[in-house]
């Protein structure tokens, strides 16, 4: 089982094959990501919600040096192989792939996905990478966070509770 879920984590010339895979079967490829950090429930819900748009999701995962610039020395808490790991092992997600940079524009470019999901209160076309999908005809899409639920908040709990 451990090998199929590391089946799941690819380069991106391996993701690029897969992805042209699915395409080629008729699939409708979803593309999402983030730094996923601590998998909770909010993740877990957005997740699905996002394989829910279409036939396969690929999650773009925040390097861990891209991590720490975005949010701070101290994290990332779980390292990369870690959070690929378990975002691998979720049945909703299809394909996990890292990217060094601060956003998945080249990634996005690269895998041109059907569909381009972000959580939160973005508009459509704010969203990174949002220009390369629409213009092949694709969509983008926004979904609600679900409040109470984010990495930051948990992290602060844990700490105050060190306290």
């Amino acid at each position: 089982m451990l090998e199929k879920i590391k089946a799941k984590i690819q380069s991106w010339e391996q993701a690029r094959h897969t992805v042209e895979g699915w395409k080629k079967q008729g699939l409708r490829v979803v593309f999402t990501n983030g730094c996923f950090d601590l998998l909770h429930y909010g993740h877990i819900h957005y997740l699905a919600q996002a394989r829910d748009q279409g036939g396969r999701l690929v999650v773009g995962l925040n390097s861990d040096a891209s991590v720490r610039r975005l949010k701070g020395a101290n994290r990332p808490i779980n390292d990369e192989p870690g959070r690929q790991l378990m975002l691998a092992a979720l049945e909703c997600v299809d394909l996990v792939v890292s990217f060094e940079q601060d956003t998945p524009f080249e990634l996005i470019s690269l895998l041109l996905p059907d569909v381009l999901v972000k959580g939160g209160d973005y508009l459509p076309a704010d969203i990174v990478g949002s220009d390369v999908v629409m213009s092949r005809g694709g969509e983008v899409k926004a979904l609600p966070y679900i409040e109470g639920y984010s990495t930051t908040a948990i992290e602060a709990k844990i700490r105050k509770q060190d306290t």
